[in-house]
């Protein structure tokens, strides 16, 4: 294995130092996003309050891969605060299915996520967007203000605003790191943008537990030297969002070597729990919700009796379960804090990153065969 000194040195071999420094940087880089929101609330007020106002208007959260995955952990709470449907729906989806997501006399809100803002997949879900409903706005978030989305939002001001995040979360690292908590931060932000001074101490309770998980890094270094053949990533609502992009990470950081899945908790037992066998690591997501959590529970306990000894870790919940053969972290949670979700796709990176270096991977650049790339490459667009 690749030695590493600790979680701030240098390490000991290069080809991974902007995946290092991405990861590590995040909780400072948190409180710099809460700022940057701050300081242009009214801007962003001026431009949402109409559009939440229309009747019947539908919202769409939309990205490709890890950033489509911002969609499912922040859907939930922009409903519930904005009160209008909220759905959470992948570019790639969209590119081929645009009549399965848009109705043309529905007033839409698209909120984008990119981090290059590049992809062609997104620069065609705002055309179709455009072209299939007689009045949509977008919304976009991006950590690249030359990108082709910023370019385009900024042509179009009175139906389209950005949120160019700070430099530093445009990740240099092929794996989205920093770019996937920042734009996931910001638009939970935005959802509470009328009240933003209030959700200062909750940003920095995230903050904190942030830290918590970095300094967990030995723990989750010590699991990565087990060699499990296989890691279950499992969340409920929102906290499936992040059981996806942890899923993602831990496969792109090492080159597709580890083999690993992400569920939802009920939909685990429907078949998916086949795929555990006595090498495996389960990384439980607990909700918040003490209500979810009974289900979540019920699970990890039965996973718990089975014979095979499976050893499992615990992020977040309500409650520290006593599970045999299992480690938990970030227990003191919130259930008001929606933020949550924002530190606990930390797990996911260090666990990817420590894999990567135990398998030998370059985590700047893990695709060795350059089957996947910072920017995707070869999607050819086609006009119906």
């Amino acid at each position: 294995m690749i030695q590493i000194k600790n979680g701030t040195d240098e390490p000991e071999t290069s080809g991974n130092i902007h995946t290092r420094r991405e990861i590590w940087s995040q909780p400072a880089l948190w409180e710099e996003v809460y700022h940057l929101i701050s300081g242009q609330s009214a801007a962003i007020t001026d431009f949402l309050k109409p559009v939440l106002q229309k009747e019947d208007l539908r919202v769409i959260l939309t990205g490709a891969g890890t950033s489509g995955f911002i969609g499912i952990a922040a859907q939930e709470t922009l409903q519930q605060i904005w009160r209008r449907p909220v759905q959470a729906v992948a570019t790639t989806e969209i590119v081929t299915q645009p009549g399965a997501v848009f109705i043309r006399p529905v007033p839409t809100l698209l909120i984008s996520f990119a981090r290059s803002g590049d992809s062609p997949e997104s620069m065609e879900t705002v055309r179709l967007a455009d072209a299939s409903c007689d009045e949509v706005y977008h919304l976009i978030v991006t950590c690249n203000g030359q990108g082709s989305l910023a370019v385009t939002a900024g042509s179009n001001p009175e139906k389209c605003f950005c949120i160019v995040l700070p430099e530093a979360s445009n990740d240099k690292s092929l794996a989205m790191t920093s770019s996937f908590t920042c734009m996931l931060l910001s638009v939970l932000l935005v959802a509470n943008i009328e009240s933003l001074e209030r959700e200062f101490p909750k940003v920095q309770r995230v903050v904190e537990q942030g830290k918590l998980i970095l300094e967990s890094q030995f723990l989750l270094e010590n699991l990565v030297m087990k060699d499990f053949e296989r890691v279950v990533f499992l969340g409920s609502g929102e906290m499936l969002g992040i059981a996806r992009e942890c899923h993602l990470k831990l496969l792109e950081l090492t080159d597709g070597k580890q083999v690993c899945m992400s569920d939802s908790f009920l939909g685990f037992r429907h078949g998916p729990r086949v795929f555990v066998n006595e090498n495996t690591l389960i990384v439980y997501l607990f909700s918040r919700n003490p209500h979810v959590m009974r289900y979540e529970r019920d699970l990890a306990w039965e996973i718990a009796r089975d014979a095979r000894a499976i050893e499992s870790l615990q992020i977040g919940g309500v409650e520290e379960l006593a599970l045999p053969h299992s480690s938990h972290i970030a227990p003191d949670i919130d259930p008001e804090n929606a933020y949550q979700t924002v530190a606990a796709t930390l797990v996911g990176q260090l666990l990817g990153y420590y894999s990567a270096l135990h398998a030998g991977t370059n985590p700047d650049n893990p695709s060795a065969s350059g089957s996947i790339s910072r920017v995707v490459q070869g999607v050819n667009i086609y006009q119906q």
